[in-house]
């Protein structure tokens, strides 16, 4: 039983992995066309792992729940998590820029599957100067918001070429309508030297929208969990299959590969949920993180093509609740949030 116990513990290690950056090429290429298995079939002979484990991860997100809406627990965290949310926006514009830098030093968008030479050709080079040199832009905070409008433009034509596949990336998109709608916001050349000041009718227009940035980053960042769980644990499960059989994962998960597929394919989808929905933002992000750290240490994957992960990860973190999350609108006691 000890070893089943541990083994479940380890589960999300599966749902963290990405597989595109932990198979080659030609296995990929492979999985995508073959006839993958359907995850859910996996249930039958597993009904009472199934429901145990099902029961024990709904104790531990009422446990959760119930303790960081415990009223002595709001009050004492109160000032801080108050602190924090100043520092998401400016987590977001870092992530942007060091994001930008990494794509351009690598020559590729937004994870190595996507090279620019395919996209771009002659004009690769070009852009990976460009991508580097509106990195370091968007680092200081110079003209954020116009680089923002240009990435978004880049990334429908990245779509327009490559297919749904992008929405694997869908968190870009949600990180690029933030900056488009705050700028640079504080701690930046922007705003301390008053550069790239919008028109009245538009700065108008932005500030409109203010209260939406983040609730909107939020809810791509989970959607693109939800469509990268379903595309690749799901859709085409094979790709999931052979990173179990390639990193031994039934040493430590002792049951059929496919009822792993199965649960990381939960975990992973009720992850982009939580955080599209808006409930247990701050513990979802932080249970993310710890799990994306133990993949990159266990699979040895590449480590740039998450700092997105990390760092929208942190801002989410950061941020907590707004408005139009489930917990903000339910749950929230006057100027006190839920603290997890």
């Amino acid at each position: 039983m000890l070893p089943v116990f541990v083994g479940a513990l380890t589960l999300p290690l599966a749902a963290s992995a990405h597989e595109v950056y932990v198979l080659d090429h030609a296995t990929v290429l492979r999985d995508i066309a073959a006839q993958s298995p359907n995850p859910l079939t996996a249930y039958a002979g597993n009904e009472i792992d199934f429901f145990f484990w099902g029961a024990v991860s709904v104790a531990t997100t009422l446990a959760v729940l119930f303790a960081s809406l415990y009223r002595r627990v709001e009050s004492r965290f109160d000032s801080l998590v108050y602190r924090l949310k100043r520092l998401a926006h400016p987590m977001v514009r870092v992530t942007c820029s060091v994001c930008l830098i990494a794509s351009g030093y690598y020559g590729a968008l937004f994870g190595p599957e996507l090279p620019f030479e395919p996209l771009f050709g002659s004009l690769s080079f070009f852009l990976q100067l460009a991508f580097v040199a509106g990195g370091a832009m968007v680092l200081v905070g110079l003209f954020t918001r116009y680089i923002a409008a240009l990435l978004l433009a880049l990334y429908l034509f990245a779509a327009i070429e490559d297919g749904l596949y992008l929405l694997t990336y869908a968190n870009y998109i949600g990180m690029f309508l933030l900056l488009l709608i705050l700028g640079s916001g504080i701690w930046s050349l922007d705003w301390r030297y008053r550069f790239a000041r919008l028109p009245h009718a538009l700065s108008q227009l932005a500030r409109r929208f203010d209260h939406i940035a983040f609730p909107v980053m939020r809810v791509f960042f989970g959607f693109g969990l939800i469509y990268a769980s379903v595309y690749a644990k799901f859709l085409h499960s094979q790709l999931a299959l052979d990173v179990v059989a390639r990193y031994h994962l039934t040493d430590y998960f002792p049951f059929d590969p496919l009822f792993i597929v199965l649960g990381a394919l939960i975990i992973e989808f009720l992850a982009g949920l939580f955080l599209v929905i808006g409930f247990e933002i701050r513990w979802t992000s932080l249970f993310l993180l710890f799990w994306l750290t133990l993949s990159l240490l266990y699979f040895g994957e590449a480590a740039w093509p998450h700092l997105i992960l990390f760092g929208l990860g942190l801002a989410i973190f950061f941020h907590g609740y707004d408005r139009y999350s489930l917990e903000g609108i339910f749950l929230k006691k006057h100027k006190l949030e839920p603290v997890l």
